[in-house]
């Protein structure tokens, strides 16, 4: 029988899972702090173990989300400085065109900053594509370890059910 705790849990999970892919939430979080305002709904052991596996799915998925992504644009030949300023162009062009200005705004900067440096297109296109890769791979991640902290979540309501 499904409550009205787990109707609602699900809910938001789903509504994180949606913010990992639209930047309007924080996704992961909001589908991790789900796992944890149902465990402490339920105030038992099977509870804290579904929450305790979330929470490691989700430390797993932080660091392979900062670590894969980055390594990728090193070896692609990004600086880690043209990563940062493209990211502070991503955060303000998120508020100056909400949605779709976070991501043009990183893809934009990385390409000017790259042009700027080899002075040529081709260089510049090069790394500008290996930032979108990553990028991709960045949100492949979180939305995997959304999935997979869902997954452990749904099969701790199935298995705890009377």
């Amino acid at each position: 029988m499904t409550t009205a705790t787990d109707a609602l849990v699900l809910l938001v999970m789903l509504v994180g899972t949606v913010g990992v892919v639209v930047p309007v939430l924080p996704g992961l979080i909001v589908v991790w702090g789900a796992t944890l305002a149902w465990a402490i709904a339920r105030q038992d052991g099977p509870g804290w173990l579904v929450f305790g596996v979330a929470t490691v799915l989700y430390a797993v998925g932080l660091v392979a989300k900062y670590l894969l992504p980055g390594r990728r644009m090193k070896n692609a030949g990004v600086d880690g400085i043209v990563v940062g300023v493209a990211l502070a162009v991503a955060v303000v062009g998120f508020f100056v065109v909400p949605v779709v200005g976070a991501p043009l705004g990183f893809v934009l900067a990385v390409y000017v900053l790259e042009h700027v440096k080899h002075r040529e297109h081709a260089a510049a296109w090069r790394a500008t594509t290996q930032a979108i890769r990553a990028v991709a791979l960045n949100v492949g991640i979180e939305l995997a370890t959304a999935f997979a902290i869902i997954a452990t979540w749904g099969i701790g309501v199935l298995s705890t059910r009377a």
